[in-house]
């Protein structure tokens, strides 16, 4: 009996140790560029997963229940949960979907980073102070140290990017090509201006163009309120955009109900000017009139405060947007008044725009803006937002925005990551994609929708 025990237990030992170098030696196979996954069941903690942690000298967990409150901590070694972009295939158009062309995607150009630009620009995007002194000592200071640390709350599959890098850009266009997004609209300000963040990006618009052709995608102008933007400026920079990019096959033109094929420009805080003065531009009878000239155009205006309808009509604009991702933020981007904003289009017929949005978190940059966040739940918020917006029957939808980062607004694919001081939100349990897959599903049902509104409303269908 003895001697079976103790074969036994040789035989036991024996196997223990040959698991343990099988084990092991398949761990020696684990390639070096391997990424720690997230902690188990860290999806399940909702403080966790649905809120960007900031841990630093300056966080306080009594006062903050705020999503995501901001220190600059810098030059800290950082443990990072991150995901790499897979490369793209060979370019075949075939098993792409089919493109939208009244879906709209806001597009920014404005993002560097030292490979390609010798610096980092708006990834280290100041964080802004309340105008109120009182409120703003609350609250941190200072600019964003990347790669690790960038002013956003999500993190991007592309890392921090800059948007010269050809590849960057093809990526985007494929992105959105796979989301059946039609149109971008670009970002713009003239050349040698830019915001105060960031640098020139015109110079950009030629390689945008040729990557947005490769995908049979169009290019409109999204026009920035730059420095004294005012009528004779105006006309002279629509007159630059159709004279330099106005042949380029990428270049957007939509087709109204008369069958003429118009540039189109949206034109951020729109009311910012005086109607009088958009009217020397957008009337036939305005003294820098661009109307029936070969830079004639439809100019969208952003719609913020209700008595800016009666602003829009005065001015000479051909529509309205509505921006802002934030539904209740604004009177415009509030999803209860679109039916009223189509109705009031429709009298005194102007292109009614909604603009639609996954979610709202701009406190990477503005840590007292809490109350405007709207979280995304898990796709829910943005196709509430697609449902809205399809029941006015528009002629065209808007997105805020394909990559407007700073305020957490994007449908670019980002990725779990956690750094020592900063765990970024992502779209877990869902893939990277998740909001480019919304985005299509959507643009289909909108497509089919619109086919069978579009005769009984006179809508251009081509």
């Amino acid at each position: 009996m003895a001697k079976f025990r103790r074969r036994t237990c040789i035989i036991l030992a024996l196997f223990i140790l040959f698991i343990f170098s099988l084990m092991m030696g398949l761990k020696m196979l684990r390639p070096n560029t391997a990424t720690f996954g997230a902690p188990f069941g860290l999806d399940l903690l909702p403080e966790l997963h649905q809120r960007t942690i900031h841990l630093g000298k300056n966080f306080d967990f009594q006062k903050s229940d705020r999503i995501n409150s901001e220190t600059n901590t810098k030059n800290l070694k950082s443990v990072e949960i991150t995901m790499k972009p897979s490369k793209a295939s060979e370019l075949n158009l075939d098993e792409l979907p089919l493109l939208n062309n009244y879906l709209h995607v806001f597009y920014y150009s404005w993002y560097g980073n030292p490979q390609f630009d010798g610096k980092y620009i708006h990834w280290n995007h100041p964080v802004l102070e309340h105008w109120d002194p009182r409120i703003a000592k609350n609250y941190p200071q200072g600019r964003h140290n990347p790669p690790d640390d960038i002013g956003s709350s999500f993190y991007p599959e592309l890392g921090s990017y800059s948007s010269r890098d050809p590849s960057v850009i093809e990526t985007h266009m494929r992105q959105m090509r796979s989301a059946s997004i039609g149109v971008l609209a670009l970002s713009w300000y003239p050349p040698d201006v830019n915001d105060e963040n960031g640098e020139p990006t015109d110079n950009l618009v030629p390689t945008i163009l040729d990557k947005a052709h490769k995908y049979n995608l169009k290019v409109t102008f999204h026009i920035e309120p730059y420095s004294n933007r005012d009528d004779q400026n105006m006309y002279k920079n629509v007159k630059y955009i159709i004279d330099k990019y106005g042949n380029h096959p990428a270049f957007y033109r939509y087709k109204t109900k008369t069958g003429n094929a118009l540039p189109m420009f949206y034109v951020y805080d729109s009311y910012i000017t005086k109607p009088e003065k958009w009217a020397n531009l957008l009337t036939t009878s305005g003294s820098w009139s661009i109307r029936n000239s070969p830079y004639d155009g439809l100019f969208i205006a952003l719609l913020v405060e209700e008595k800016h309808k009666y602003d829009i009509l005065q001015s000479g604009f051909d529509g309205i947007y509505t921006y802002f991702a934030t539904n209740g933020f604004t009177y415009g981007s509030s999803h209860q008044n679109w039916a009223s904003l189509k109705l009031f289009c429709d009298k005194y017929n102007l292109i009614f725009i909604p603009s639609v949005g996954p979610g709202y978190i701009d406190t990477s940059i503005r840590p007292w803006n809490t109350q405007n966040t709207r979280n995304r739940i898990n796709g829910k918020y943005y196709e509430i937002a697609l449902s809205a917006a399809l029941q006015t029957r528009p002629s065209l939808i808007s997105i805020t925005s394909f990559n407007e980062w700073h305020e957490g607004t994007q449908i670019e694919k980002a990725v779990p990551k956690r750094t020592s001081n900063t765990v970024y939100l992502d779209y877990r349990p869902h893939k990277p994609g998740l909001y480019l897959e919304l985005t299509r599903k959507w643009s289909e049902k909108y497509s089919k929708e619109r086919a069978t509104y579009a005769l009984d409303h006179q809508l251009p269908v081509s």
